[in-house]
């Protein structure tokens, strides 16, 4: 790298014991370089973003785009598919970065891990940049762990092939702040410092390894944000001196716009492109934020009772894996949240049927693969895909031609067993309630009734919350949600849950309230929650 873009970074956040590995001057003049050219471009991708949710807010209908038609129609084009390691993707395990999490991850027998920095992930600064250290341990094989118990853990001889997922588009970093070279002086985007930290600390030593730099994607509401992450992948080998194409990418379709533009988002990434995700929580979020004002036939019914089963996710899922195998790509299925409990027998009967269950949909429906949050799942997982692939490590050639999803298809929310009931409202309270405050406490991966839950979770339980008031909602008791209620039930919840004298219940219920309670819809949780909550505004300064 350059020494033309030093000096121009500042880190604002406490440094502790071998932040200096991570935070170099040659890794920072490298984040540097990536604000210089893609600082002005993702504040245009956000606003292009939140035009878009304004215009379907007044009324404009989702469809497949006119103007990209020839891309769709145009069957010459392909994907660049799987770099080496991730030719098997059956099953893939999802969790934070910690140390512990790290080396349970690693040695899970999965073939994918889901290196998080994104929803399992409290972003405090500490989670950032120890995920970081860790990762680079993990990469070179020197990371170990003795908890307080004083319990060993190692990593074994076979370890899965790391996909690292970066924060959003939408987020920023507040430890960091980058002056522009015209002097003005903002916080970095998250989404370049996880992504430029990772890339510029392990890319030589994963392609050495016969491996690669890869990445989950989150977030992405069209192909324009597709097209950005390209651009900063190609600019990135180059700077990097990496060869062009190295750097591969799996998206996450968790939003209703990008479901319209699949195969757009395909084709922006053919030459990094592996394969797209469903995330079936943050997909449910996304359909209530762009359509929190456009009526009750919008309005989805408990949590609980819109499945994968139900059409319109069934549509979303099939257009999934039919593009992805029609462009050479992987189609990776969603999460299995369960967690087995030993000392619960009955828990853990439900989670190994459930999981089961939901793989075998998957695997049936023609998805290469899936995750699950716990390594004990792992096997049942593969056992599913594996009584479908007959010997082979995906079914790309299966390319679905059964599958005509329309636009309607899409847009009808229609659940006929599904209800909002009381039941309903309380649970969405607890498990947001909860969530929050693990969060606001540094963790971001929770169990919470037997099932491990991210941010995804919080985000649909309180955005169900919201629209269920904004759109005058009716239980099946015949009550109304109206704020009063749902205020009652927060208060109730808070008051029966045990406490700590260092807990954070009273800020997380506050922010519940703030979030399901107000006249406007909050966009996100985590960046209200982040900034008031997690970010050290008495930090030291140090500019390197």
């Amino acid at each position: 790298m350059s020494n033309s873009h030093e000096n121009r970074l500042t880190v604002t956040g406490p440094i502790a014991d071998r932040y200096d590995e991570i935070l170099t001057p040659k890794a920072l003049s490298f984040l540097t370089a990536l604000h210089d050219r893609f600082a002005a471009p993702r504040h245009d991708l956000l606003r292009s973003q939140a035009q878009r949710l304004a215009q379907v807010d007044a009324g404009a209908r989702l469809d497949f785009l006119h103007e990209t038609s020839e891309i769709r129609s145009d069957s010459s084009w392909c994907v660049a598919g799987p770099g080496p390691g991730l030719e098997d993707r059956r099953v893939e395990i999802t969790g934070p970065t910690d140390r512990k999490m790290t080396i349970n991850a690693l040695n899970s027998g999965a073939q994918v891990w889901l290196a998080d920095h994104e929803d399992a992930l409290s972003p405090t600064w500490e989670n950032i940049i120890g995920g970081h250290i860790n990762l680079a341990d993990a990469i070179r094989r020197r990371i170990d762990f003795v908890s307080d118990e004083g319990k060993s853990y190692r990593v074994g001889e076979t370890t899965p092939t790391i996909v690292f997922r970066p924060r959003g588009w939408h987020l920023t970093e507040q430890h960091l702040q980058y002056t522009s070279p015209s002097g003005v002086t903002s916080p970095v985007s998250a989404t370049l410092v996880d992504f430029g930290l990772y890339l510029f600390h392990n890319a030589t030593e994963l392609i050495a390894n016969g491996r690669g730099p890869y990445f989950y994607l989150p977030k992405l509401e069209s192909h324009k944000g597709a097209r950005l992450w390209n651009d900063v992948f190609t600019f990135s080998e180059s700077a990097l001196q990496l060869p062009h194409g190295v750097i591969r990418a799996t998206i996450l379709i968790e939003t209703i716009t990008a479901a319209f533009e699949m195969e757009e988002i395909l084709y922006e990434l053919r030459e990094h492109c592996a394969g797209l995700n469903a995330g079936r929580w943050d997909y449910l979020f996304s359909i209530i934020k762009n359509f929190r004002n456009r009526g009750r036939c919008h309005l989805l019914p408990d949590r609980a009772d819109v499945t994968m089963s139900a059409s319109f996710m069934r549509a979303y899922t099939d257009l999934l894996v039919s593009t992805c195998h029609r462009r050479g790509a992987y189609a990776i299925g969603g999460m299995s949240a369960f967690i087995p409990n030993k000392r619960k027998p009955d828990v853990t009967a439900t989670a190994m049927s459930q999981t089961a269950d939901d793989k075998r949909r998957e695997a049936r429906a023609g998805f290469d693969g899936t995750w699950v949050a716990h390594p004990d799942l792992v096997e049942i997982a593969r056992g599913e895909f594996d009584a479908v692939l007959d010997g082979r490590s995906h079914q790309v050639h299966r390319t679905r031609d059964d599958v005509h999803v329309t636009a309607q298809d899409l847009l009808t929310f229609d659940v006929p067993q599904g209800h909002v009931t009381s039941e309903g409202i309380r649970r969405n309270v607890s498990a947001a309630l909860r969530y929050i405050e693990s969060w606001l406490s540094g963790t971001g991966a929770v169990a919470i009734d037997d099932m491990m839950e991210d941010a995804a979770t919080a985000e649909i339980s309180r955005s169900q919350l919201w629209h269920w008031i904004n759109q005058g909602a009716i239980t099946d008791d015949g009550l109304p949600i109206v704020r009063e209620r749902v205020e009652w039930c927060i208060q109730s919840t808070l008051d029966s849950l045990p406490r700590r004298n260092d807990d954070n219940y009273d800020e997380a219920a506050g922010l519940l309230c703030d979030l399901v309670l107000s006249e406007e819809f909050p966009p996100f949780l985590t960046t209200l929650a982040y900034s008031r909550y997690l970010v050290d505004k008495a930090a030291p300064r140090l500019t390197m």
